[in-house]
């Protein structure tokens, strides 16, 4: 059995109506397995007003908006007509993304026909809850995530740290990698940062930025972000802050850091060159299990000051590329913020060593990675 056999049946919550990294990787995977032979069938909320242009055909199944999070839709299950389609293009293994109503009801049903099926874990579901003041659901959630994730054959993360962290949660005896590429060559890199940009934005030419890339979530750590800015005015440590994204919180963010230059969401060339005109990134989150906007800063030559966390700790190397810190040390965070806004080479020293890092990411093999699993997996279903 090769990639050319395969017939991969995807279930995704979110395959192309709202861009985050979690959906741009599956996408690149989709067209990764078509440009190599692989039959794909990908069965997801649909919209008639999706964000980019998706790989592969889409089969709509049901969905409502999610409360809190209209810009979300959760999936309500498999319907009739969706299982007579499974039926008919008759896969060979299912690839379950998120685990929700859709993905426990995917899985029932590959254990049903006797198809492997496997899930990939792309964010830290069990600590959403203490964002929304329902931390003691924590222990309940992770009982949820453990119970659908032994279902599967194996599961994947995108990072050895967060493949170690579901191997203590116990969530699976088979746990892989299958980790996140960059486009270094054509997209982020350091030759995208534009001066022309920056003083159009009212940044001098060597005043330094801090970036925050990503949606506009409070599980992103917004709230840590701004107590940190908050210090570094108080210290009077020259900087500028640059938001790069949008989102549901954009509005409480803009108002808690009122001085900062919001430029909404971008995406391709006018992402990178935005990226790369900032001077560092600052990612407090604890809820990455990669961190793609940590490697896309580091391929355009930006030091990352981040929590030790799952994702940040397998990318950024403590005093090397960047800074790792306790999640949540506010003073800790801004210390390191402030020695890279003062000491401009220290800076850039941080920034080529996260470059020459980044140099190892590329989708064509991690996605491989990937298949030569589906493949394994496959193998051991055979055997029984």
């Amino acid at each position: 059995m090769d990639v050319s056999d395969l017939r991969l049946a995807l279930f995704s919550g979110n395959y192309n109506y709202v861009r985050d990294g979690a959906n741009q990787a599956l996408n690149r995977l989709v067209r990764y397995l078509l440009n190599n032979g692989a039959k794909v069938r990908i069965y997801s909320p649909k919209t008639d007003t999706p964000a980019f242009v998706s790989a592969g055909k889409v089969v709509g199944v049901p969905a409502i908006p999610l409360p809190g999070r209209a810009e979300y839709r959760a999936p309500i299950g498999i319907p009739r007509r969706v299982i007579r389609d499974i039926a008919e293009f008759d896969p060979t293994i299912f690839h379950v993304a998120s685990p929700e109503l859709l993905g426990h009801r995917a899985v029932s049903l590959a254990r049903k026909r006797g198809v492997p099926v496997v899930a990939s874990v792309h964010t830290r579901f069990e600590t959403y809850p203490r964002y929304y003041g329902f931390a003691f659901m924590e222990p309940l959630v992770e009982a949820v995530l453990r119970r659908f994730y032994r279902r599967c054959d194996a599961i994947f993360a995108p990072s050895e740290s967060m493949a170690q962290l579901l191997r203590d949660q116990r969530m699976n005896f088979d746990v892989g990698i299958w980790s996140r590429g960059v486009d270094r060559d054509d997209i982020f890199t350091p030759e995208r940062r534009d001066l022309d940009w920056r003083r159009i934005h009212g940044i001098e030419d060597e005043e330094p930025v801090i970036a925050f890339i990503g949606r506009l979530v409070m599980e992103k750590g917004l709230d840590v972000f701004s107590d940190a800015i908050d210090q570094l005015q108080r210290r009077k440590v020259g900087h500028r802050v640059v938001v790069i994204g949008d989102g549901p919180a954009r509005e409480w963010f803009e108002k808690r850091l009122p001085q900062a230059i919001f430029t909404g969401f971008q995406k391709g060339e006018d992402l990178a060159r935005a990226v790369a005109s900032c001077d560092m990134l600052f990612n407090p989150s604890v809820t990455e299990t990669f961190g793609n906007v940590t490697l896309e800063a580091m391929a355009c030559g930006l030091p990352v000051v981040a929590a030790r966390a799952t994702g940040s700790s397998n990318l950024v190397r403590e005093g090397v590329n960047g800074r790792l810190l306790t999640p949540g040390a506010i003073t800790a965070f801004a210390d390191a913020l402030a020695f890279y806004c003062r000491h401009p080479d220290s800076r850039r020293a941080a920034g080529e060593a996260g470059r020459k890092a980044s140099e190892r990411y590329g989708w064509d093999r991690v996605n491989q990675e990937l298949v030569d699993s589906y493949l394994r997996v496959a193998r051991q279903r055979g055997r029984g």
